[in-house]
């Protein structure tokens, strides 16, 4: 049984009388113990996550009480006792059972509020997907887990005021999207505004691109976005302030991304607002007093992520504007962490960002603007490497000159002593609308993103880039023309499963399995393991795919699930323009040059029986037929398993899984008949097929 939407609950229990009884019960079923008001139950994450083990009992229709001491409790069959430990690591924590009164209970111990938080997220799910609470909070051996990353962060972009304004303003749909954000270990939670377009050019979109005037009222400026009212201008800070408090009541840190700081837009008669009142003498001086404005209106605010190279609208190397940009972080009074895009960073503007006394972390892409496979790239594309002849972009001058080949990658970033913080960001060019969910794949990013001591990854949501660059659309992120398939409560419910396992798995690569398929249990009962199988197997073909062939590393241009067709011969059209020459499918490079070889590599080491003992297209092709394999017959026993094959949950699963097996099968036939057609190319053989 899926989880009740916040906003359904209160109004189907009342409806059925059952609500105010409950909640005024002295005593009942199940009994949370949380120790003095003074003490655990003082900290607002903790009892924000009593009351969510609370509701979810209530919600399977038994009742449950939040006291300070097992004999305020009255009569209960089972209890929940949370307490605080020492020595235990940080956001780690413990579940044992034990006795009270001769009654079965469970202790939930950390030694923050964090870990406590998760404890008790971790026995609320287990009820939520179970038909007995009690039976749910039973437990056989105790369960002691500690995070592998100490980052895990899920960002969130508004690009599109369209398709963005009902989340962004929806608070039901904020409590809800945090609350299973925290519950399946996420820890931070970053929204990402200026990341609509990659340059000021051609905008039409605009809605808080350059955030400042769609927020706050800066004293001594009058800078507006016209033709922005001051009461939606108002209405937009209220919305960020209360995502920042609902993610800081549950225990996440907030992290706030700016990743354009341009205020005019170039070749755009199409612009829904322009930014009056700016000059370039005032542009820097007003976005510090503009930041720090922002840092006092939401005191939730941990931390700050930028975007530094040329497509943040500041040239490269203006190390000036940046000095006084932070001066406004200076002042805030408290620890805001400056996380800075690695793009064509060098050493000196990481300096300016020390000079603030801050923490300062760097924060790589993983694997291009794309999603691979779940380890570091052993060698990067050449079309990244340094290039003479870009060096004169002023723009640019960075990366696309002596820094270029932090474009896509850590690069120089693991240097000994460094006193940054290294942090990698999982873009979403690959997967972008249909359903991911392999517990390998995420199990694997688990392992490899502390690698060397980095702090973790940061995850771009499902459905990031929808409606960038002004092709917003009403109707659903989703994008589905039956709109019974779009799922209640928000878009982002299609993806609970991609967000549980990849939070469970990010924060313990070990994780018991039982912990997402407790969730296929509840929404798909006999058909869940199949549909588990199903859906692994169809998730790894694409991240192979971006791997072992990608003609443009920018998620701008390469959309792996509507791929444009690349040519084969020379002649045809050709849709992407970083790539190598000549540009054809056989020339594509792998983002891992290293590891996998070209189509047209392959086909000369056939020729010349050289090996090069490279991973070979071939290889990947058998490996897409293998997987789509398996995920056809999966997903055909789920079907015939499941109660009911019109039921949207899984019409979506099923839809999306079939999708990706079908993608799988074109990529694999379409890698085979490149290698073949370049061994004719070069021996004109015509059995070359």
């Amino acid at each position: 049984m899926n989880r009740i939407p916040r906003r359904n609950f209160l109004k189907h229990a009342a409806a059925a009388g059952c609500l105010s009884g409950r909640l005024a019960a002295a005593s009942g079923r199940i009994a949370i113990v949380t120790g003095a008001p003074s003490g655990i139950s003082s900290s607002e994450p903790v009892r924000w996550a009593a009351g969510e083990l609370r509701r979810a009992v209530e919600e399977k229709g038994d009742s449950c009480v939040i006291v300070s001491s097992p004999g305020e409790a009255g009569d209960f069959q089972a209890a929940v006792t949370v307490t605080f430990v020492t020595g235990s690591p940080a956001e780690s924590f413990r579940l044992a059972p034990e006795k009270i009164s001769g009654k079965q209970a469970v202790r939930a111990s950390a030694s923050d509020n964090r870990g406590l938080v998760y404890a008790i997220t971790e026995l609320a799910d287990r009820v939520r997907h179970a038909t007995n609470p009690v039976a749910a909070l039973t437990l056989a051996a105790p369960l002691e887990e500690q995070p592998a990353n100490r980052v895990r962060s899920i960002n969130r972009a508004f690009v599109s005021d369209v398709e963005d304004k009902s989340w962004f303003y929806d608070r039901d749909y904020w409590r809800d999207y945090l609350s299973y954000l925290v519950t399946n270990r996420f820890n931070r939670f970053s929204l990402a505004f200026g990341w609509g377009y990659d340059f000021p050019r051609g905008v039409t979109g605009d809605y808080l691109h350059f955030p400042y005037p769609y927020l706050v009222d800066v004293p001594g400026y009058k800078v507006r976005a016209v033709p922005l009212d001051d009461a939606e201008r108002d209405r937009n800070l209220e919305a960020l302030r209360f995502i920042v408090e609902q993610t800081a009541a549950r225990g996440l840190d907030f992290q706030l991304a700016l990743w354009t700081h341009a205020y005019q837009w170039t070749d755009s008669p199409r612009a829904q607002h322009h930014i009056e009142g700016l000059t370039p003498e005032t542009h820097a001086p007003y976005c510090r007093e503009a930041l720090a404005l922002l840092l006092k209106t939401c005191p939730g605010i941990r931390g700050l992520t930028l975007r530094v190279h040329g497509e943040s609208g500041v040239p490269e190397g203006s190390y000036d504007f940046w000095r006084t940009l932070f001066k406004g972080i200076s002042g805030a009074g408290r620890p805001i962490e400056i996380d800075m895009h690695a793009k064509g960073i060098d050493q000196k503007m990481i300096d300016v960002a020390m000079e603030t006394g801050m923490p300062v972390k760097i924060s790589p892409k993983y694997w291009a603007e794309h999603q691979g496979l779940g380890y570091h790239q052993a060698a990067i594309r050449e079309l990244e490497m340094p290039r003479d002849s870009d060096r004169i972009d002023p723009v640019f001058s960075l990366s696309n000159g002596s820094r270029r080949f932090l474009r896509y990658g850590y690069g120089d970033l693991y240097q000994q002593g460094r006193r940054y913080g290294l942090l990698y960001r999982m873009w979403a060019g690959t997967q972008r609308m249909l359903l991911w969910g392999d517990p390998a794949s995420a199990a694997a990013f688990g392992e490899a993103s502390h690698f060397l001591g980095a702090d973790g990854v940061e995850l771009c949501e499902p459905l990031f880039f929808k409606g960038r660059q002004g092709t917003g659309r009403p109707g659903g992120r989703c994008g589905y023309a039956d709109a019974s398939l779009n799922p209640a409560g928000g878009d982002w419910r299609k993806y609970e499963y991609t967000y549980r396992v990849w939070g469970r798995l990010l924060y313990n690569p070990k994780a018991d399995p039982d912990q997402w398929r407790r969730y296929l249990r509840s929404t798909f009962g006999p058909a869940a393991s199949p549909a588990e199988t199903a859906l692994a197997n169809a998730s790894r073909v694409l991240l192979l795919l971006t791997t072992a062939h990608q003609p443009s590393a920018s998620n701008l241009e390469y959309w792996a699930e509507v791929p444009p067709n690349m040519p084969m011969a020379d002649g045809g059209r050709v849709p992407y323009n970083d790539t190598p020459s000549p540009r054809r499918f056989g020339t594509v490079s792998p983002l891992d040059p290293e590891m996998f070889s070209s189509v047209e590599e392959h086909a000369a080491e056939l020729l010349s029986g050289n090996a090069s003992g490279k991973y070979s297209p071939v290889e990947v092709a058998q490996f897409f037929e293998d997987s789509c394999a398996k995920s056809a017959r999966a997903v055909e026993a789920a079907a015939a398993a499941v109660s009911s094959r019109a039921d949207p949950a899984f019409r979506r699963w099923e839809e999306d899984i079939l999708i990706q097996v079908a993608l799988g099968r074109f990529y694999a036939a379409k890698l085979r008949a490149a290698v073949l057609f370049d061994i004719y190319r070069h021996t004109g053989d015509p059995t070359a097929h």
